[in-house]
């Protein structure tokens, strides 16, 4: 079955990915199981998405409760669920207000032209740049692929789209060199996932926040892959304090589920009136159902708290891998965003994991990336750690 299913994917699918020879048929918490039966312990959660691991049965039981009542009844309407969603997102965020999506790309979009829009209404045409760093990552559509400060990613699909400059990662004086007149926000993530688990100093983000205050700049954090407690906070803003205008949400919202969010402070939100910006099937009353259940169980089951305590262990771990191996550089990273910077290709350490039952990956080519389920156990930790060590001992 697996070389079958692999055989007809390589003839039909477009191969935009270089994909591992598994098939993976299901799952439950941190556990999945290939075709053949094998087990692998996933330090992936499909990029940081399955917070609370695979097959949550709330999420199954939301599902499965809102599908046998309303799919679709598009924006034109309001429904529950949405609602709910966002006023849970409010209540527990900086935002007044929430437009739901299908992506993290289209809530970068969606950020992107409501910082445009803003400006355009406040009769500040010419205010419409948007600086981003170098070494960032905000999606593959045309206008998050140009707010993208990774030239790889924007390869082949030149010229971008005008208005975005580019400065360097956790470098105040770069970002202040560029801030003109021109500038309408600055966008940056938390932490860069993508760029490699590459953290800010922690006086950056509320220095980027007073120089945008002092500027009128709107500060947008993409907090697609750090947000829902995967730093150990709900969002990865509240560990500085770096409160900012709107923020990006996806992955970990829908625990697998496709849906985006944007949030806004009322004042800038309001640049969005009907006709501004819209969406079929963003927030549709069974993705909105499952991420309500998502958000409630973070909150019931004290989520972030425990990621934050099991991220700390993971990070001792792996600080003790490291001083007991040359072949590691660094190990970076806050809460279960975690990562291993080699002084290698990291391409073979993922494969021999794979092989031994561990789901990871490798970013920037040298770094393995960690973001498990929220709901991995010390025990599965400790199990990956005994693998690597293994690995990096005895293979080359």
């Amino acid at each position: 079955m697996t070389h079958a299913t692999i055989d007809t994917a390589e003839q039909v699918l477009a191969a935009t990915y270089s994909r591992m020879p598994v098939v993976f048929e299901k799952g439950a918490g941190a556990t999945l199981w290939d075709t053949e039966g094998r087990t692998y312990t996933d330090f992936l959660a499909g990029i940081a998405v399955c917070g609370l691991g695979h097959a949550h049965p709330a999420v199954q039981k939301a599902l499965a409760e809102q599908a046998g009542k309303l799919l679709h009844v598009s924006n034109l309407f309001y429904t529950k669920p949405q609602t709910e969603l966002g006023e849970w997102l409010t209540r527990n965020s900086f935002a007044d207000r929430v437009f739901f999506c299908n992506s993290g790309a289209e809530a970068n979009e969606a950020a992107i032209k409501l910082a445009r829009k803003y400006f355009f209404d406040k009769g500040q045409k010419g205010r419409y740049r948007i600086i981003s760093m170098e070494q960032s990552f905000h999606g593959r559509t045309m206008g998050s692929l140009s707010a993208t400060g990774q030239a790889k990613i924007r390869k082949g699909f030149e010229p971008v789209l005008d208005g975005f400059t580019f400065v360097p990662f956790n470098d105040l004086e770069a970002l202040r060199a560029k801030l003109d007149e021109t500038v309408c926000a600055v966008l940056l993530e938390p932490i860069q996932g993508e760029g490699g688990i590459v953290c800010p100093d922690p006086t950056y983000l509320p220095a980027v926040r007073r120089l945008c205050d002092q500027t009128g700049t709107l500060m947008i954090l993409d907090e697609i892959q750090t947000g829902m407690g995967r730093t150990g906070k709900l969002f990865a803003y509240e560990h500085e304090g770096a409160v900012p205008d709107i923020m990006t949400l996806a992955k970990a919202l829908g625990n697998g589920l496709p849906i985006g969010a944007m949030l806004a402070r009322e004042a800038v939100a309001q640049a969005f009136g009907p006709g501004a910006h819209a969406t079929t099937f963003g927030g549709t009353p069974i993705m909105a159902a499952g991420a309500l259940a998502v958000v409630k169980t973070i909150e019931e089951e004290n989520i972030v708290e425990r990621a934050a305590r099991i991220g700390d262990y993971f990070m001792e771990r792996l600080q003790g891998l490291q001083r007991r191996h040359e072949r590691i550089e660094d190990i970076r990273g806050r809460g279960l965003l975690l990562g291993i910077k080699l002084n290698e290709d990291g391409a073979p350490l993922v494969k021999a994991c794979l092989a031994r039952g561990f789901v990871v990956n490798c970013v920037q080519g040298d770094i393995l990336r960690l973001a498990p389920p929220l709901i991995i156990s010390t025990g599965e930790i400790d199990a990956l750690i005994d693998c690597l060590d293994t690995i990096l001992s005895t293979e080359a």
